[in-house]
């Protein structure tokens, strides 16, 4: 599967953006902040990292792989 990690910061400036998607304050909600790992697969699945574990928390709608692209300046890769 390919993906494109982020920040949790980047994320939540990602979704602030559009309305169609998590709000800052549900991601806020399920633990994602400025330092967290985020990564977002091409289905657009959003996951963050716990201790010991991926977790999934939610996904993007839209336009969202150039929007992370654009975002990260970064490529999916697989994982």
């Amino acid at each position: 599967m390919q993906f494109i990690e982020m920040t949790g910061k980047t994320l939540l400036r990602i979704v602030s953006r559009d309305g169609d998607e998590p709000s800052p304050d549900e991601l806020e909600e399920v633990g994602v902040n400025d330092e967290s790992i985020i990564r977002v697969n091409r289905q657009g699945d959003i996951e963050i990292r716990r201790t010991r574990n991926w977790d999934l928390i939610g996904g993007l709608l839209g336009d969202y792989e150039n929007r992370v692209q654009e975002e990260t300046g970064l490529e999916w890769i697989e994982e």
